[in-house]
């Protein structure tokens, strides 16, 4: 009969010599040995325990590893993850507001024919305030409406073709109703209308960013913002509470997923429309 050893150390843990010591610097990919995530590096800490690394997937799920002698694979080989020194460590590269890798130095383009339409001032200086530097990137000019009533005649006036495609961004665009009306009758090759669920754009703010429980529900007949303010306890002042609540958007994080994921369709839907 084979004799086992009790020995149940893994085999990577059995080296004759230690493993080589890498700087565990900003973006290096490595897997943990002992879970297989795989990650890039974010960032090393101190801790009560000890030295740690947080680890970011290609789904930005992060982990966070005790830094121990052998703990990690790069590119196959067993390493043991050190703090890199402070002059070393390399920044990360750097984000725009909307999570894209941002351009250093990099001149606006000029417009397309294409444009992106919003319903109100609000909704665009939101959509500016996240995706400015993408959208100044890509030439795509962000204007608004005033409300959804007159989209048809827009549209008309404008004159969509392919090398100048329009997008357009519409509140509370739900099943059955009013906007959902005249989004049909407006969509086509060279029209996309899409929208979110909310009845104004600010709900599209997360709660937590702004530090309120929830968005307040408002009575039907009552001015939406307006009920806001009163049941927030805020002045009954809508453009003042629209200024503290753009105050608290800082990133994409900011934001609900139900208008990031339209912002981003509209981007990708103009600037497929053409090179120039």
């Amino acid at each position: 009969m084979r004799s086992y050893s009790p020995d149940l150390t893994p085999p990577w843990k059995k080296r004759a010599t230690p493993a080589p010591e890498v700087p565990a610097d900003p973006d290096l990919v490595v897997e943990e040995v002992s879970t297989g995530f795989c990650g890039a590096v974010v960032r090393c800490e101190r801790t009560a325990e000890g030295p740690t690394v947080t680890l970011e997937d290609r789904f930005l799920k992060h982990r966070v590893f005790p830094l121990v002698p052998g703990g990690f694979l790069l590119e196959g080989r067993v390493v043991t993850l050190v703090r890199p020194s402070a002059a070393a460590a390399p920044a990360r590269p750097a984000r725009t507001a909307s999570g894209s890798v941002a351009v250093p130095g990099a001149r606006a383009r000029v417009a397309r024919a294409g444009r992106i339409y919003v319903e109100g001032r609000h909704d665009a200086e939101l959509v500016e305030k996240v995706w400015g530097d993408d959208l100044r990137i890509e030439g795509v000019v962000v204007e608004y409406l005033g409300g959804i009533d007159d989209l048809p005649a827009v549209v008309a006036d404008f004159a969509p073709a392919q090398d100048a495609r329009l997008g357009v961004l519409v509140d509370h665009l739900v099943p059955g109703s009013k906007e959902s009306r005249i989004a049909g009758a407006v969509t086509g090759a060279d029209v996309l209308v899409v929208g979110h669920p909310y009845i104004d754009v600010w709900e599209a703010v997360k709660p937590s960013s702004v530090g309120i429980p929830e968005w307040p529900r408002v009575p039907r007949g009552e001015d939406w913002k307006t009920g806001v303010c009163r049941a927030l306890g805020w002045p009954e002042n809508t453009g003042a509470a629209w200024q503290h609540i753009l105050s608290k958007v800082h990133s994409y994080k900011d934001l609900e997923p139900a208008l990031l994921g339209r912002v981003e369709e509209l981007i990708d839907f103009v600037t497929a429309g053409s090179d120039a």
